[in-house]
């Protein structure tokens, strides 16, 4: 930031995400919930740069600057060309589904089925990747049209929850086979059900998520299909 106002460079997207907003109590998560009272280190991190971000727009008027709230990203572009290719063994869910459906890995552990939720797994809004590259490009279009906007914090995210268990279904679809996977432990920091209203970016941006759950799991194993290693040769 300070090499930024150095070079007179003040328009800034930041990656954020929905775990600033904790284990909330109520849902669809809008922008004005509270957030900070987080469940894991990750979300930690994102919640300290939102206020640093904050407290620089407060400091200095001059800056503009937009906090993306990811959801949960899924997906690939449809080519197969660019995808996810995490090191070692997946921490997402789609990525470590796909392992085991091309055979790198052998099944797919489900933390924990005793949330309360319809099927005991967490729920989740998936959102495509190019859904979010979208809204990264509205976001950068709405800062180069707007002067001294400050601080604003904007959920990108589908609106819509899916259980663990039903990601697994669609990607069975997408595969054309069954995926196996055992129920393991809670997994720590993980909250029951997380989901977005996206309105705020819908008017502010005019963006909203084009893509459904079968266009992700599609384009995902398209993905990992076409790249079993990933992009190693």
């Amino acid at each position: 930031l300070e090499v930024m106002k150095e070079f007179d460079v003040k328009r800034i997207v930041f990656s954020s995400s929905a775990t600033v907003y904790g284990n909330p109590e109520k849902m669809p998560l809008v922008e004005e919930d509270p957030t900070g009272d987080v469940t894991n280190p990750y979300g930690r991190t994102k919640v300290i740069i939102e206020d640093i971000l904050k407290d620089l727009a407060f400091s200095d008027k001059s800056w503009s600057i937009i906090a993306l709230r990811y959801f949960n990203p899924l997906g690939a572009h449809e080519s197969g060309r660019i995808g996810e290719d995490p090191n070692g063994i997946p921490n997402n869910l789609a990525p470590y589904i796909t392992q085991v459906a091309v055979g790198k890995l052998e099944k797919l552990y489900v933390f924990g089925n005793d949330y309360n939720t319809p099927d005991g797994t967490c729920i989740r809004d998936f959102i495509h990747v190019k859904d979010l590259a979208e809204g990264h490009s509205a976001a950068l279009n709405y800062l180069f049209n707007n002067e001294n906007l400050g601080f604003d914090a904007i959920n990108l995210g589908s609106e819509k929850g899916y259980s663990v268990l039903e990601i697994v279904k669609n990607f069975e679809k997408a595969v054309g086979k069954k995926i196996p996977y055992v129920i393991d432990g809670r997994r720590a920091g993980d909250v029951p059900v997380c989901y977005a209203d996206a309105s705020k970016a819908k008017k502010l941006l005019n963006w909203s998520a084009k893509y459904s759950i079968e266009d992700m799991c599609r384009d995902s194993w398209n993905w990992q299909r076409q790249n079993p290693n990933g992009y190693k040769k």
